[in-house]
């Protein structure tokens, strides 16, 4: 069984270098009777974005789950999906996770994970009446917002929180001063807004925001609160700015743009948006199985990236799927290269030996 899983890690670990082997073949003029003709596909491309994919703050939340599962055994309960991928939460889900909505769906003194979208401080006073063994994987980027949310508020600011109502992170920071922090999701919503005191007002951003939206709705900010304070740092996280700038990059060059990722990942859907608004053509899919083949007719040039909880095997699989569809030619569009890394959480601090690597080399 262990040679089995080896060979299965080898070969997973490999797939970049077999995709390449596969195109090569493919561009030379072997393996066309397999895949396509050769009349119909000639100057067919794929534009593959670099950086794509997971972030530190997902590599470690995934870490976290399976170095706890590899040092306690199952079950390991974590609260909300660790990460928004449906592939990742089913792969833990195999591995022994129990994933649940509410702590109170979790048994006393039981060991549980908070997610990388972070929770309210109501939230982790229910897990210690209930004395789970907790382990934080909230990333450490989230965490930077919470904190200046309750700084802000310290120092009797009213903080404008910019961000999607309904997602874990918004439901999270509001969490830590609701009677202070206002919700905006558009520029309508700030013309609507009425504050304690207009001198006196910050805004926060959720992490995984459009850059161009989120921008529109501080300008607008700035124009009816002139003393507004903004965060001392970009709150909107360094891998959602890179993505999305790769996209902006790439977009007059191709004709599709795709986007690995799911239905429920803020940053993947904000790569779609970001496309469409650069004129470009783009769609959202978990896997290779969402693409209709509808999509490909007429294109020719065609670029991809996934969101930063999405795996990269997910990646070369489609890279496959297009291949055999006639894009023979294949070039990696690497727009700023990406080497952050986040430490693990005190209690797992001691197993940071089995972090898993998040490079695409």
């Amino acid at each position: 069984m262990k040679a089995g899983k080896s060979f299965a890690r080898m070969l997973i670990s490999n797939i970049p270098a077999i995709i390449q082997i596969v195109l090569s073949h493919i561009h030379n003029g072997h393996m066309r009777s397999m895949f396509f003709s050769t009349d119909d596909n000639a100057g067919k491309k794929i534009y593959l974005l670099k950086p794509r994919g997971f972030c530190a703050g997902v590599v470690r939340a995934i870490d976290v789950v399976k170095i706890t599962l590899d040092l306690y055994g199952p079950p390991v309960y974590v609260r909300k999906e660790i990460v928004h991928n449906k592939h990742v939460v089913e792969e833990l889900r195999r591995a022994g996770a129990v994933f649940v909505e509410e702590l109170n769906e979790v048994p006393y003194g039981a060991r549980a994970i908070f997610s990388a979208h972070g929770v309210s401080p109501a939230v982790r006073r229910e897990a210690q009446e209930r004395f789970l063994q907790l382990i934080d994987a909230t990333c450490p980027l989230v965490t930077k917002v919470h904190l200046e949310a309750v700084r802000f508020a310290k120092d009797g600011y009213s903080i404008v929180l910019i961000g999607h109502k309904d997602h874990d992170e918004v439901i999270g920071t509001l969490g830590e001063v609701p009677d202070q922090t206002f919700l905006v999701e558009t520029v309508e919503d700030v013309d609507r807004l009425v504050l304690p005191d207009p001198a006196k007002v910050c805004y926060l951003t959720q992490t995984t925001l459009s850059l161009d939206e989120t921008r529109d709705i501080v300008e607008r900010l700035k124009q009816r609160f002139p003393l507004i304070e903004g965060p001392p740092a970009q709150d909107i996280c360094y891998a959602t700015q890179n993505r999305q700038m790769a996209v902006k990059e790439i977009a007059p060059r191709c004709d599709l743009l795709l986007v690995v990722g799911s239905e429920n990942s803020s940053n993947s859907k904000r790569l779609v948006e970001v496309a469409e608004n650069s004129g470009v053509r783009a769609y959202l899919l978990n896997d290779r199985s969402d693409v209709n083949d509808s999509w490909l007719e007429g294109v020719r040039k065609i670029a991809l990236t996934a969101g930063a909880s999405a795996p990269e095997y997910l990646v070369q699989e489609l890279l496959v799927f297009l291949a055999q569809r006639g894009f023979s030619e294949l070039e990696e569009v690497e727009l700023v290269e990406e080497d952050v890394r986040f430490s693990l959480p005190p209690e797992l601090s001691r197993a940071a030996a089995n972090l898993t690597t998040i490079s695409l080399r």
